[in-house]
C-alpha cells in the first residue's frame, strides 16, 4: 500500500462525518479571496495555513442515503480546494523548509500525493520504475519532491522531539492528537519501508544534466482546465518556475547525505558516502553561491555534517597527518587512549575552541563507561571534569553540579592536578585582569569550601595563587581558616518534613527579614520593607542584625525620622552602605549610597549633606583600591571635592572624624603639599587638628632634605606631636570625653583621646598615609621621640632623625609607653605598603631587638640587607649595614648561642673585634653549625686562633678544617688588597645567604 493509500485509509476512517454544504458560488469567490490574499505583503492568516484549510475541506468524507460513510467524492468541489492548495504551495515555491516547519506529516503527504496526481504521474506505479529524463520536466521534478520529502521526514522523525506540555485535558482534543499520531506513524512506516527506492531515485536524479521546473499558479491553472483548451503548453520544457541542475543536484547530495548520515549509526561504511555527498554540496554551493538557490541550506548544520564525517570517516593515518581536535577525541576514545584525551582537553582550556555542549558530551560518556564496571576511567572522568570546570570559570559559567560531587573527598593527587589545570589554562603574562580574578575567586572559593586545612594550604602555597592573590588577601583568607569553627553537614539533616508545614505569617516575616539581611539592592529592600511594614506595624526593622552598625552622630538624626518606613530604609541602606565600604564592595556601596542619598533629598537638607560627605569618602577608597594602586593620579573633580569637603562651614552636619582624617591622607598621599601650606585658610588649621597635622607634615617632606636653618616647620611639628603625646595637668576632658589642650596656638589639636584617645587618633590618621616620604617623616619623628627617654638602653635608627631636635624640656609629661606602642603599629603598617623599604625593616628590626625577640631582629636585620642587594648578590650598602647594626646582629646571635656567628660578624665591623671573637670561639656549647662555618672566615687571624683552640682541646679533625680554611691561597697576606677584597667579599655574601636561609 502506497503512502497516499494509507493516508486515504486512515482519513476516511477517522474524520467526522459531515455533509458538504459550500456551493459553488462560494467556491469561486473563494478562489478570487485566494488570489487577492497572496498578494498581500504579509497574508494573515499565512499561506500555509490555508493549505490544511483547503486539503481538510477536502477530505472529508461524505454520508448517503443510507447513513453510511463514503471516501470524499471526486466532485468540482473538491477538485478546486486541493487546486487552492497546490496554488499556495506553488504561491511558496515549493520549499520544503518552509513547508515542513508549518506542516503535519499526513497534511504534507496528501499535498505531494496532490502535485504527482495533477503532474500526470500515473497512481500505483514504482517512481524507481521510472526513467526521469523521458519524463516532462514539472512530473519529473514533483517526482524528485516527493522522494526528497520522504527521505527528510525519515531522518527528521530519527531525531528527539520535545514533548509539549499538555493543557487541560480535553477529550475531542485528545482524539484528534491521537489519531493524528497514529496515521503520522502509519505514514511513516510506510516511507521507511519505501526509503531504498527513494534513494535509489535521488541517485537517479545526480545523472540528470538538465534543468527542470515546477508548477506554478499559472501551470496549475492550465492544468485545471479541459483537456481541449490547454493545447499541450504544460508538456513543454519552458512551462512552470526553472530550477537550474546545479541547485537540483545541491539539494539532492544534501538530502542524501543526511539519510546516509542516519544510516550510519548502524552501517559505519556508509559515513563514506555521506562524506562524499556532503562535500559535493559544500562545492556546488561555493560554485554557485548560497544565495542563487531557490532551496536555501542550512550551512550550519552542514558544516556540522562534514566534521563530524571527517570524524567518522578518518583513518589512523591521516589522523596523524592532519588531525582535528574532534578526530583526535574521536580517535582517543575508540583506542582508549585516555593519557592523550585529558592532553587535549588541557591545551583547549587555553584556546578554547571546543563548544561546552561537546566537552559535556564526552564527559558524560565516560560516565557511562565507568557505570558500566570500568573503575580505572573514575580518575579520566575527574581529571575531564577539572577540565571542564576550569573552561567554565575562565568563560563566566556556573560550575556545573559534577565538580562539587566529585570533589567532596579532595586528595593529595586532586588538589595537585586541579592546580596543574588551573596553571596550564592561563597565560599570566597576556591574560587579562578580567580572567586573572575569575580564577582566583574559584580558588579562592575552593578553600573556604574545604574542611582539611592541609588541603587549604597546598592550594594557598601554590605559585599560581601567590601571583594572583594579593598578601593581605591571602593572609585574611588563611586566618578565616584558622579560626573557623568545624562545619555541620546539614545535609545528612531531613528537611522534607518541614515542606509540609503551612506557613504562617510569622514565617513569611521570617523569610521576608532573611531576604532584607542578604540583599544589596536597594530597591529591593525597598520593596521588602514595604511588604513588611503591611504586615505589622510594631516593629522596628532596622535592628533585626546587630551588623547593621551607623555611626553615633548619624544615628541620632536618622532615629529621629517620624515615618517608620521611612527611618528603616535609609538606616538599612546606610548601614549596608557602610558595611560595603569595609569590605572593598564599592560597586554595591555606590548603589547603596546613591539611593539613600535620593531618598534624604526631599525632606532632609542635613542628611543629604551627611551622604554626599560619605560619597566622597567613598570615592576616595575607590580611587585609591583602583587606579590609585598603580600610581595614575585622581581626577582634579575628585580634589576639588576634597578641598571643598576641609573648607566646608555648614551649621549643624553630623561629621564623621574618619572623612576628616581620609581627605587629608589623601592630599599628603598625592603630594598636594602646595594646597596644604600655601593655600589652606587659616580658619580651617585653626580649627581643624588633622588639616594642621597635614600641614606641618607637608611642610616638613617638602624641605626635606634642606639646610638646618630650613628647618623650622621640622621643629613646629615636633612641638605639636610631643604635645599630644604630653600627659598635663592642663589637659581638660569635654563633655565629648575627648582630651582638650590648653594652649594658644595648639589648642585645637587636643581633640585627641589620651592614650587610647589620642594614639588611636593619631592612628587612624597615620593609617591611610602611603606616600613613602610622609611615613618615612612620621616614622622617623616618633623613633625620634622614642630615643629622647632618659632610660632607653638601645636606640632605635631611622632615616632622617638628624632634622629633629635632640632633647624635651619636659621628659616626665610624655606618655612614652604610648609612643612606644605607635611606633610598632606604624612600621607594622608601613611595611605592608612596601616590604622591600630596608630602612623601615631596619626600624622593625630595632624594635624586636630592643625588646628581646632576638631571632625576629635577626629575622628583618638580614631581609633588610637581601632587599638592598639582590640577595646579597651585591654588596650591602654602608649605609644599611652600620657598625651598630652588626653589633646588635652579634648580640642577638650570641644571646641565642650561635657563637661562631659571632666570631664570622666580628669581621663585619670596620675594625675586627678579635676580642669578642675569640670570646665566642671559646664557647662550647653552641647551637649553630660551628665548623662547617670556617669556610666563610676570611680573617687570618681568626683562622690561626682557631687553629691553637683545636690543637689545645685536641679536637684533630676540627683542627685540619681550620687549617684547610686558612690554607687558601687567596687568603695568603702577600696577596694584593683586591684580591683580599675580593675573597671577603665572597665569604660574607655566601655566609648572609646562609644565614637568610636559617632565620627566613
Amino acid at each position: 500500500m502506497s503512502a497516499e493509500a494509507a493516508d486515504r485509509e486512515a482519513a476516511t476512517s477517522s474524520r467526522p462525518c459531515t455533509p458538504p454544504q459550500t456551493s459553488w458560488f462560494e467556491f469561486v469567490l473563494e478562489e478570487a479571496l485566494l488570489e487577492q490574499h497572496l498578494q498581500k505583503p504579509s497574508p494573515d492568516p499565512p499561506p500555509v495555513q490555508l493549505i490544511v484549510q483547503f486539503l481538510e475541506q477536502a477530505s472529508k468524507p461524505s454520508v448517503n442515503e443510507q447513513n453510511q460513510v463514503q471516501p470524499p467524492p471526486d466532485n468540482k468541489r473538491n477538485r478546486i480546494l486541493k487546486l487552492l492548495a497546490l496554488k499556495v504551495a506553488a504561491h511558496l515555491k515549493w520549499d520544503l523548509d518552509v513547508l515542513e516547519k508549518s506542516l503535519s506529516v499526513p497534511v504534507l503527504n496528501m499535498l505531494l500525493n496532490e502535485l504527482l496526481c495533477i503532474s500526470k504521474v500515473p497512481p500505483g506505479t514504482k517512481h524507481v520504475d521510472v526513467d526521469l529524463s523521458s519524463l516532462p520536466p514539472t512530473t519529473a521534478m514533483a517526482i524528485l519532491l516527493y522522494n526528497r520529502w520522504a527521505i527528510r521526514t525519515i531522518v527528521q522523525s530519527s531525531f528527539p522531539v520535545k514533548q509539549v506540555k499538555p493543557g487541560p485535558p480535553q477529550l475531542n482534543v485528545m482524539n484528534q492528537m491521537q489519531q493524528e499520531k497514529e496515521l503520522t506513524e502509519n505514514i511513516l512506516k510506510v516511507l521507511k519501508e519505501q526509503a531504498a527506492d527513494s534513494i535509489l531515485v535521488l541517485e537517479g536524479a545526480l545523472k540528470l544534466n538538465k534543468d527542470l521546473y515546477v508548477h506554478t499558479t499559472r501551470t496549475l491553472d492550465l492544468l485545471a482546465m479541459e483537456p481541449g483548451m490547454v493545447n499541450g503548453e504544460t508538456e513543454s520544457s519552458t512551462a512552470g518556475l526553472k530550477i537550474s541542475a546545479e541547485e537540483i543536484q545541491c539539494q539532492v547530495c544534501y538530502d542524501l547525505g543526511a539519510i546516509y548520515f542516519q544510516q550510519g549509526s548502524t552501517n559505519v561504511a556508509v559515513h563514506e558516502k555521506a562524506k562524499e555527498k556532503f562535500f559535493k554540496t559544500k562545492e556546488l554551493i561555493a560554485k554557485n553561491g548560497s544565495s542563487s538557490l531557490h532551496f536555501t541550506i542550512d550551512e550550519e548544520r552542514l558544516a556540522g555534517y562534514c566534521q563530524a564525517c571527517e570524524v567518522l570517516t578518518s583513518s589512523s593515518d591521516d589522523a596523524s597527518q592532519q588531525a582535528t581536535p574532534y578526530s583526535q577525541i574521536h580517535s582517543c576514545m575508540k583506542s582508549g587512549n585516555y593519557q592523550d584525551l585529558v592532553k587535549i582537553f588541557l591545551e583547549d582550556n587555553l584556546t578554547l575552541s571546543l563548544p561546552e555542549q561537546f566537552r559535556q558530551s564526552v564527559l558524560r560518556e565516560l560516565f557511562q563507561k565507568a557505570q558500566q564496571g570500568n573503575d580505572a576511567l573514575d580518575e579520566v572522568c575527574f581529571k575531564v571534569c577539572v577540565c571542564n570546570t576550569v573552561c567554565d570559570v575562565l568563560q563566566g559559567r556556573t560550575i556545573d553540579i559534577q565538580f562539587c560531587q566529585l570533589f567532596l573527598k579532595p586528595s593529595k593527587e586532586k588538589i595537585d592536578f586541579l592546580l596543574e589545570v588551573c596553571s596550564g589554562s592561563i597565560n599570566l603574562e597576556n591574560a587579562s585582569e578580567a580572567l586573572k580574578r575569575k580564577i582566583a575567586a574559584f580558588l579562592k572559593n575552593l578553600c573556604l569550601g574545604m574542611e582539611d586545612l592541609q588541603f587549604v594550604f597546598m592550594i594557598s602555597s601554590h605559585e599560581l595563587f601567590i601571583k594572583l592573590l594579593k598578601d593581605d588577601e591571602r593572609k585574611l583568607l588563611i586566618d578565616q581558616m584558622r579560626k573557623r569553627s568545624p562545619r555541620i553537614n546539614l545535609c545528612t539533616k531531613p528537611v522534607t518534613s518541614f515542606y509540609d508545614i503551612p506557613a504562617s505569617a510569622s514565617v513569611n516575616i521570617g523569610q521576608l527579614e532573611h531576604q532584607l539581611i542578604l540583599s544589596v539592592d536597594p530597591w529591593r529592600i525597598r520593596q521588602i520593607l514595604i511588604e513588611l511594614h503591611g504586615m505589622t506595624s510594631e516593629r522596628q526593622f532596622w535592628t533585626i542584625s546587630n551588623k547593621w552598625e551607623v555611626p553615633n552622630v548619624y544615628g541620632n538624626v536618622i532615629l529621629g525620622i517620624k515615618d517608620s518606613l521611612t527611618r528603616d530604609l535609609v538606616y538599612i541602606l546606610m548601614a549596608k552602605g557602610l558595611h560595603c565600604c569595609a569590605i572593598k564592595d564599592f560597586v554595591h556601596a555606590k548603589q547603596l549610597f546613591a539611593a539613600c542619598l535620593e531618598l534624604v533629598t526631599e525632606f532632609s537638607p542635613k542628611l543629604r549633606q551627611v551622604m554626599l560627605n560619605e560619597m566622597l569618602l567613598l570615592d576616595i577608597y575607590t580611587h585609591e583600591a583602583g587606579p590609585g594602586a598603580s600610581g595614575e593620579r585622581p581626577p582634579s573633580d575628585l580634589i576639588s571635592r576634597v578641598r571643598g569637603y576641609l573648607e566646608m562651614r555648614v551649621p549643624d552636619i553630623p561629621l564623621r572624624q574618619v572623612i576628616a582624617e581620609e581627605c587629608v591622607a589623601f592630599l599628603l598621599n598625592w603630594c598636594e603639599n602646595e594646597y596644604l601650606t600655601m593655600q589652606v585658610p587659616l580658619p580651617l588649621v585653626q580649627t581643624n587638628p588633622y588639616v594642621k597635622l597635614g600641614q606641618l607634615l607637608a611642610a616638613t617632606c617638602k624641605e626635606l632634605p634642606g639646610p638646618k636653618e630650613s628647618r623650622r616647620t621640622a621643629k613646629d611639628l615636633w612641638e605639636v606631636v610631643v604635645q599630644i603625646c604630653s600627659v598635663s595637668n592642663q589637659h581638660k576632658r569635654g563633655n565629648d570625653g575627648r582630651v582638650s589642650l590648653i594652649k594658644h596656638r595648639e589648642s585645637t589639636l587636643g581633640i585627641m583621646y589620651r592614650y587610647f584617645g589620642w594614639f588611636m587618633g593619631m592612628l587612624f590618621f597615620f593609617f591611610p598615609l602611603q606616600e613613602p616620604l610622609v611615613l618615612t617623616t612620621i616614622l622617623s619623628l616618633f623613633v625620634k621621640l622614642h630615643n629622647v627617654r632618659e632610660d632607653i638602653v638601645n636606640d632605635i635608627a631611622a632615616e632622617h632623625i638628624s632634622i629633629w631636635p635632640s632633647s624635651i624640656p619636659n621628659l616626665q609629661s610624655v606618655d612614652f609607653e604610648a609612643v612606644a606602642v605607635t611606633v610598632k603599629e606604624l612600621v607594622s603598617y608601613a611595611l605592608t605598603i612596601n616590604a622591600n623599604n630596608h630602612f623601615w625593616l631596619i626600624i622593625q628590626a630595632d624594635i624586636y631587638f630592643a625588646t628581646n625577640q632576638y631571632s625576629a631582629a635577626l629575622h628583618y636585620y638580614l631581609q633588610a640587607g637581601a632587599v638592598c642587594s639582590d640577595f646579597f648578590n651585591k654588596m650591602v650598602p654602608p649605609d644599611v649595614y652600620t657598625d651598630q647594626v652588626i653589633k646588635r646582629m652579634i648580640k642577638c646571635c650570641s644571646l641565642l648561642n650561635c657563637h661562631t656567628q659571632v666570631a664570622i660578624l666580628c669581621q663585619f665591623l670596620r675594625e675586627v673585634d678579635y676580642k669578642t671573637a675569640f670570646k665566642a670561639l671559646q664557647e662550647q656549647n653552641s647551637h649553630d653549625a660551628m665548623d662547617s662555618y670556617y669556610e666563610y672566615i676570611w680573617d687570618v687571624t681568626i683562622l690561626e686562633y682557631l687553629t691553637y683552640l683545636h690543637h689545645k682541646r685536641g679536637e684533630t679533625d676540627k683542627r685540619q678544617i681550620a687549617i684547610k680554611a686558612i690554607g687558601q691561597t687567596e687568603l695568603n697576606a702577600s696577596n694584593p688588597e683586591e684580591v683580599l677584597q675580593l675573597a671577603a667579599q665572597r665569604r660574607k655574601k655566601k655566609f648572609l645567604q646562609a644565614m637568610a636561609k636559617l632565620y627566613f
